[in-house]
């Protein structure tokens, strides 16, 4: 009974439109009114305590280097790398919309971020030489979602604070599947422009190659700063982002000098507003959290499930189609400190390794945010875009096919997360 107070509850305030904060606050209210321990206190005392979390401050300084990046001129010589390197290529612009979206996604970690950079730039141009409308700006929003999984990952980092697990083997975790996922989107594209005439640029002589490489080395050192500094233990992944953001201000400032100390307040006021939505979320689902953990809600789903406890990967297959059902009508961040409590209990039960699970949670939630009617990334893309979401949806089914094929391929073989996993650690 308390499963379906919660729930419904939470399901109800959110179908009325009340934002999810709030929906999580209230479905905890309803819970301790049910169980009768209502107490004010309790609910301040959490709230606090769930904002109050030494690894979150990794958040506003990953989320401030993103918009350093973007105002200090380091997307745009991302850009000029990829066209460098692949612009040549039939269907070329897809292809630098993918490289792109790689290396985008070790430097900010947050999927609408990349998507609006990347899509703002790329769409005019890929449209302008001919290209589908419909099916760039789904490319993009597709690419967009590599950025939660490839370090540095925001949502890797909301979930190890959740579950309690390692940050830093969640980031090394993510590079492979990452990976996978561009690979994935370049063989899909590769097949889809096999047959169009599309406008390729003309092949940058090694000279303008050199240029471009030379623009772009600085932004294409901070994903690797990062990675050999939590590898090697120079510092934590809050750390990181310190390194990242003080990275990212002195590249604007001094080396490419498109920053301006005038643009830093309003750089610092959209950083702030975007940590704050997300850090008030992480405090009221600390509330929900400590009322799940005392309902004992994750025992009465562990025994709802305890049939498939033995089999873990039929138990896998089961909650990620249930991730992946969820995932359509509730955002990446909500559903990550909603579900990560209720679920790693039953995780940890059935022997699964719970950085393995992350990968795989992660990924299914980046999913959902390609998926109406919620979609994230799909409503960013179309605002960029100047398109519907039903012409958008024509252009990313291939990609969102593509990478829920993905999603079962790390399901079925384990090894392509474990082992890479263990090359990096």
């Amino acid at each position: 009974m308390t499963l379906g107070i919660f729930v419904g509850s939470l399901l109800g305030v959110m179908a009325l439109g009340m934002p999810i904060a709030f929906a999580l606050l209230f479905s905890g209210v309803a819970l301790m009114v049910y169980m009768d321990i209502f107490d004010s206190q309790i609910i301040a005392q959490n709230l606090i305590s769930g904002a109050d979390n030494f690894p979150l401050m990794a958040i506003p300084f990953f989320i401030l280097a993103g918009e350093l990046m973007n105002a200090g001129g380091i997307s745009k010589r991302i850009i000029a790398f990829a066209l460098a390197i692949v612009g040549h290529i039939r269907g070329g612009l897809g292809y630098v919309a993918i490289l792109g979206s790689i290396l985008f996604a070790g430097l900010s970690g947050s999927a609408v971020a990349d998507t609006a950079a990347l899509g703002a730039i790329l769409i005019p141009m890929m449209v302008k030489a001919g290209y589908d409308r419909n099916r760039s700006t789904g490319l993009i929003a597709a690419g967009g979602i590599i950025a939660p999984i490839i370090p540095p990952s925001i949502p890797m980092i909301i979930f190890g604070v959740t579950s309690g697990l390692s940050i830093t083997k969640l980031f090394m975790a993510g590079i492979f599947p990452g990976l996978l996922i561009g690979v994935g989107l370049i063989v899909t594209w590769a097949i889809i422009t096999r047959k169009g005439n599309y406008e390729a640029y003309p092949r940058k002589s090694l000279k303008e190659i050199w240029e471009a490489t030379r623009g772009a080395v600085w932004a294409l050192l901070l994903p690797l700063i990062i990675i050999v500094g939590l590898r090697g233990g120079v510092f934590t992944p809050t750390e990181a982002a310190v390194v990242a953001a003080f990275y990212a201000l002195f590249i604007g400032l001094a080396v490419y000098r498109e920053l301006k100390i005038k643009d830093l307040y309003h750089i610092l006021v959209v950083s702030a507003k975007t940590t704050s939505i997300v850090m008030f979320l992480a405090a009221a689902a600390m509330v929900s959290a400590w009322l799940i953990t005392v309902a004992n809600i994750p025992a009465t789903l562990t025994e709802f499930l305890g049939p498939l406890v033995e089999s873990p990967l039929l138990l896998l297959i089961v909650i990620n189609a249930i991730v992946l059902l969820v995932g359509t009508a509730m955002d990446l961040t909500p559903t990550i400190l909603i579900m990560t409590p209720v679920l790693m209990p039953i995780i940890t039960k059935a022997g699964i390794d719970p950085i393995y699970f992350g990968v795989l949670f992660i990924l299914n939630n980046c999913i959902g945010l390609l998926t109406p009617p919620v979609g994230t990334v799909l409503n960013v893309a179309c605002g960029v875009g100047k398109i519907s979401m039903e012409d958008i949806m024509k252009g990313v089914w291939p990609f969102l096919l593509v990478e829920v094929i993905i999603l079962i391929l790390l399901i079925l073989f384990p090894s392509l997360v474990t082992v890479p996993l263990k090359w990096l650690t």
